[in-house]
């Protein structure tokens, strides 16, 4: 199991170490009517955004007892990445392998702090909340839009087919890695090898950085 944290800029981060508890609190929403000679009555209207949290530390040096892959961050680049996405207000796709866990989060808080005794290291905990996208449309631009779809009722309608994702590889890529990243499970990395035969070649154990690989839909 291997945690992520993926930004449309690619600057994404590999958290090398696993916290050793992650806690995802849902909540349903209620909406509560008083009712003369019944009382409360309660309606669900939806749910709350799912908040995610979990605590680890990025070491200063590598250790294989606990670190996932050698080529370890920096620990304060890797907590002022944190930030800038925080400060950012953005969303950030957090995907945990080995589990259902691949959704856009936003970064609420990320407290840390540095123990006395271990120079370089840094603790950290860090809390998310599921982000979703609403679009508010103003009054005026109802009607605009209104006013366009009236004259072009008679227009063909255009191509909404998805566009395929386009992923490019890095060094140290391999199909399973790609799969497991990009699609959630190591095993479909057979899907990702038909898609792109063409580029990849008759060994799909032979990938090079820079290659440009279709995701599957």
């Amino acid at each position: 199991m291997d945690f992520y944290l993926l930004s449309p800029d690619n600057r994404d981060l590999h958290f090398p170490v696993n916290p050793s508890e992650l806690t995802v609190h849902g909540e349903k929403q209620i909406e509560t009517v008083n009712i003369i000679n019944i009382g409360e009555i309660d309606f669900p209207t939806g749910d709350k955004r799912a908040e995610i949290r979990f605590s680890s530390f990025f070491p200063q040096d590598y250790d294989s007892g606990y670190c996932r892959y050698p080529d370890i961050p920096d620990p304060r680049e890797a907590i002022e990445q944190l930030i800038t996405w925080r400060n950012a207000g953005k969303p950030v796709r957090l995907i945990i392998t080995d589990s259902p866990v691949n959704t856009l989060v936003l970064i609420k808080s990320v407290p840390y702090m540095v123990v006395g005794g271990q120079p370089g290291d840094i603790y950290f905990d860090i809390e998310m909340r599921t982000w979703r996208e609403v679009k508010v449309r103003t009054a005026a631009e109802v009607g605009a839009v209104a006013a366009v779809a009236g004259t072009n009722s008679q227009r063909p309608r255009p191509d909404t087919k998805p566009v395929p994702k386009v992923y490019v590889v890095k060094p140290g890529d391999n199909l399973f890695k790609i799969a497991k990243l990009q699609l959630g499970a190591g095993s479909k990395w057979q899907d990702i090898y038909n898609n792109n035969k063409s580029v990849v070649g008759p060994d799909p154990g032979l990938i090079k950085p820079g290659m440009k690989l279709v995701m599957p839909a």
